[in-house]
């Protein structure tokens, strides 16, 4: 057990000793775990001289500034903000708001305390930041005999808006083909499948998979969840064809970027899994051949100002795609001078690459136009939220992101979660986490920008894991993932930005809380009006099923999610069968099986007793009764997973495997495997069937 100076220090950096597992037990974390993540941060921990020259420069840290970096509050609330300055100085404080408002910050103690740092002694005064602001980023300026100082002041919502009842498809866009697509799914069948849905189906919103861009140079990485970068979007998933310019290409070209399509079309009706890099190749030379054409000055200018907006943070992203290309997709092995975005050799490859860069930028600017088309589709079909976005928990640590904002993350961890219900070794999922205190010494900026690119064509995000906003499970390097421990985030910062940059486009928000969550993290959701997330096979209360119209109201509820099987393959035992193959399981197969027969029977005794289940019936009666029992719960939203309304069974991803398992690689089926497409999918009798309880239900 950790305890004395140690004990002190981890807890000055909000590094927990013990938590409370999902079934309830206490768990103790090692020495090693805490001096390695500590070693992670920067802080050495190794002697107990380290340790405690570590608590004084950790507790002096606040003293050595006169104003802390960013201050964020809830509108409704009187913030308090604490001034460092030499004793005997009288600063003044006023607030800037972003309509150019000045407005005073009042002292309210008269003597606080002080300390001596590098021999000068220096008073700790406090000011009030007064409530009732209007919610956005303002700044505090403090004026005192020294000079001036400034930081942002984040004002947020107190609450999001209440949800209206929807429901809607959750997908996986790659896996849902057309006979248009390039082999996967688009965002032109993303259009498609959400006017069809909305018009009709009556679905209030499509929940996509996580849209963030991948590497560019192959092997493609296939899952959603381990992006190159979370603020930029994979050009994979645009609908070449629709680019304005595509259609002013010349003969000769556009027979070119034809028989590409063509090249790739035919996987359309492939039953085998999605090769990406074979999608990519044929995509990435059509954009090329369109690029090359040139625009018109109208839509030159319209590019170049796009490429204005997004700033520093696009050139930064379309360099790393340029330079990939040149010396491979993972920076740390490039030449020395290239790991660091800032160097002069990077900014002579930059001279170098422009147009390549110029080329990367503009794929994004492409993603930025359809998706504006996409949604813009969603509400002419009628739907209220519309496209519905996924944020994934972290980067992979080869990416964009880990190089261009490597000063914002932490190096020698991997984010993941201990073990739970998806896996009971616990998980890596090999992505480095925000640095707590760097994020704040940049006022949150980074995060900020990345929440404003996904936000800008959402009705409403799902953030995955939103348990990373409030602390994450850090895993030291060497380590297995059950040896980590949680880190805490400053959860009213990071939950506060993300409510208000939501707020500003009209989206709404979803936290994904399942596996080990505290109560008051749930708690702390409900009060800010961010849904949760539940699951149908999840809902017990003391090991018995509890009653439907006592589920939760605050979440969107599915009856399975893409970390489990769908419904048909979770009622065939498919994750016993899996995890069993790959030995991922913790206790005997056989008692796996016997748990989840109890289980099943469980499920069908009440589905029995409200007329909704017979002994006899197949497969896909007993999916749709389930849809029909979610549908009498009382979730304001309710998702049904898109392989549920085909009958497949196939799982799309399995936790704790990386390549011994076909990950976000499964195409769209039937109960039989065989392609489905999109212009198949509306008009399927189980589908149908589906929409029909569902409706029925609410």
């Amino acid at each position: 057990m950790v305890d004395g100076d140690l004990a002190r220090l981890a807890n000055l950096y909000g590094i927990a000793l013990e938590y409370v597992d999902q079934a309830g037990d206490r768990q103790i974390i090692s020495k090693q775990t805490v001096v390695a993540v500590l070693s992670a941060l920067g802080v050495s921990a190794t002697t107990p001289e380290d340790i405690a020259s570590s608590i004084v420069q950790r507790e002096l840290r606040d003293w050595r500034r006169v104003l802390p970096p960013v201050c964020v509050q809830r509108q409704s609330e009187v913030g308090q903000v604490k001034v460092h300055v030499p004793r005997g100085q009288e600063p003044r404080l006023r607030i800037i708001t972003e309509t150019e408002q000045e407005l005073p910050a009042v002292r309210v103690d008269v003597d606080g305390p002080i300390r001596t740092v590098a021999d000068v002694v220096v008073s700790e005064i406090t000011f009030e930041i007064p409530s009732g602001l209007p919610t956005g980023w303002h700044e505090l300026q403090a004026t005192f005999d020294g000079g001036t100082a400034q930081a942002p002041v984040v004002v947020v919502p107190d609450r999001m808006p209440e949800v209206e009842r929807e429901w809607g498809p959750m997908i996986q866009l790659y896996s849902m083909r057309s006979a248009g697509s390039w082999g996967m799914g688009d965002l032109a069948d993303l259009a498609d499948l959400a006017t069809a849905a909305g018009t009709d189906w009556g679905a209030g919103f499509v929940l996509v998979n996580p849209m963030h861009a991948p590497g560019v140079v192959a092997p493609v990485e296939p899952s959603p969840y381990l992006p190159a970068t979370r603020r930029f979007f994979s050009p994979l998933y645009l609908r070449v064809q629709h680019i304005v310019e595509y259609e002013q290409l010349a003969a000769a070209e556009r027979r070119r970027v034809d028989a590409l399509f063509e090249r790739v079309r035919k996987l359309n009706d492939s039953p085998e899994l999605l090769d990406r890099d074979e999608l990519w190749s044929a995509k990435l030379s059509a954009l090329e051949i369109i690029w090359a054409k040139g625009m018109s000055p109208e839509r030159e200018s319209e590019f170049r100002a796009f490429v204005g907006r997004e700033g520093v943070g696009l050139q930064d992203f379309a360099l790393w795609c340029a330079l990939s290309e040149v010396h491979g997709s993972d920076w740390h092995e490039w030449p020395e001078p290239l790991r660091n975005v800032r160097s002069a050799d990077v900014t002579a490859e930059f001279a170098e690459l422009e147009d390549r860069v110029l080329f990367f930028s503009w794929l994004q600017w492409q993603l930025d136009l359809q998706f504006t088309e996409t949604q813009a589709a969603a509400r002419s079909a009628g739907m209220p939220i519309g496209i519905m976005h996924d944020l994934a928990v972290g980067v992979h640590s080869e990416g964009s992101d880990s190089w261009s904002l490597r000063d914002f993350l932490v190096g020698d961890v991997a984010v993941g979660a201990p073990p739970d219900m998806y896996n009971q070794l616990g998980q890596t999922w090999s992505q480095p986490p925000w640095h707590p205190d760097a994020l704040a010494e940049a006022a949150y900026i980074p995060y900020r920008d990345m929440l404003r690119e996904i936000l800008r064509h959402s009705g409403g995000l799902r953030v995955d894991h939103i348990l990373g906003l409030y602390r994450q499970w850090w895993i030291p390097e060497g380590m297995k993932p059950y040896q980590g421990t949680y880190v805490a985030m400053d959860y009213d910062a990071m939950v506060g930005i993300l409510m208000l940059e939501a707020s500003r486009v009209g989206a709404m928000l979803i936290g994904e809380d399942l596996g080990t969550v505290a109560e008051w993290i749930r708690e702390d959701m409900h009060d800010r009006g961010i849904l949760g997330v539940g699951v149908l096979w999840f809902q017990r209360d003391g090991g018995a099923i509890s009653v439907p119209e006592e589920w939760r109201a605050d979440e969107l509820l599915s009856v399975t999610v893409h970390d489990l099987p769908p419904t048909a393959g979770y009622i065939s035992g498919e994750h016993i069968t899996v995890r069993s193959d790959l030995q991922l399981l913790a206790r005997a197969v056989a008692d796996e099986w016997s748990d989840h027969a109890t289980e099943l029977a469980d499920w069908r005794a009440l589905l029995a007793d409200r007329g909704l289940f017979r002994e006899g019936d197949s497969i896909s009666d007993e999916v749709v009764a389930l849809y029909a029992l979610a549908a009498a719960s009382p979730a304001r939203l309710l998702g049904v997973n898109l392989p549920d309304l085909t009958g497949d069974s196939r799982i799309q991803n399995q936790p704790g495997t990386e390549r011994e398992y076909p990950n976000w690689s499964v195409p769209l089926g039937d109960a039989a495997g065989d392609p489905i497409l999109l212009q198949d999918l509306v008009g399927h009798p189980l589908a149908n069937r589906i929409v029909r309880a569902l409706r029925d239900g609410r």
